[in-house]
């Protein structure tokens, strides 16, 4: 085996660990917010966390963090659309950094530590493609080229930084004291 190859043989097997390692954990946390399952709330206990952390309307957003979590997941993991499932985790994410970030960094104190590095994880692979063991490399990358992947990271933190300036102002309005007149 030739040297250059070995190297590319062992990169393609990183990225694959990385995506299935990522990917799976994303896929079960969107799969505790869809379904119950792995001691997850549920779409109802999902909606009733993110009612009461200000998102607005509650299902819809439970809905959205879910198919953003285990969809993500799930593509990240075959290695199909990585550059615009890679851009749906990362927002996703980012969401849900916003609801961590008062808590600090640490995971271990409710921070935002988990979710900043899975979009850091799912950016990386963004950048770097899914590697030859992939959907996206038997598809010719039909569905992750550079410039849908582009157009996807837009849609998307555009969309997270809406629902992120939407809490806030759901927030804000709830702390607003009551007119009495």
């Amino acid at each position: 085996m030739a040297r250059g190859t070995r190297r590319s043989s062992t990169r393609d097997l990183g990225l694959l660990l990385l995506r299935v390692g990522v990917g799976g954990a994303l896929f079960a946390h969107g799969s505790q917010k869809l379904f119950g399952w792995f001691g997850g709330g549920g779409p109802e206990g999902t909606a009733t966390f993110l009612g009461s952390a200000g998102f607005e309307p509650p299902k819809l957003n439970a809905t959205l963090a879910g198919l953003g979590e285990a969809g993500s997941g799930l593509l990240l993991t075959l290695g199909l659309a990585t550059g615009p499932a890679a851009a749906a985790a990362t927002g996703t994410m980012a969401t849900a950094s916003s609801v961590h970030a008062p808590n600090g960094f640490f995971n271990t104190a409710g921070g935002y530590e988990l979710p900043a590095t899975y979009a850091l994880a799912a950016t990386a692979l963004a950048l770097t493609g899914p590697g030859r063991i992939s959907l996206d490399h038997a598809t010719a990358h039909a569905l992750s080229g550079r410039a849908l992947t582009w157009l996807a990271y837009v849609a998307v933190l555009g969309g997270a930084a809406y629902t992120i300036w939407s809490r806030q102002r759901t927030l804000a309005d709830r702390d607003e004291p009551a007119d009495d007149a």
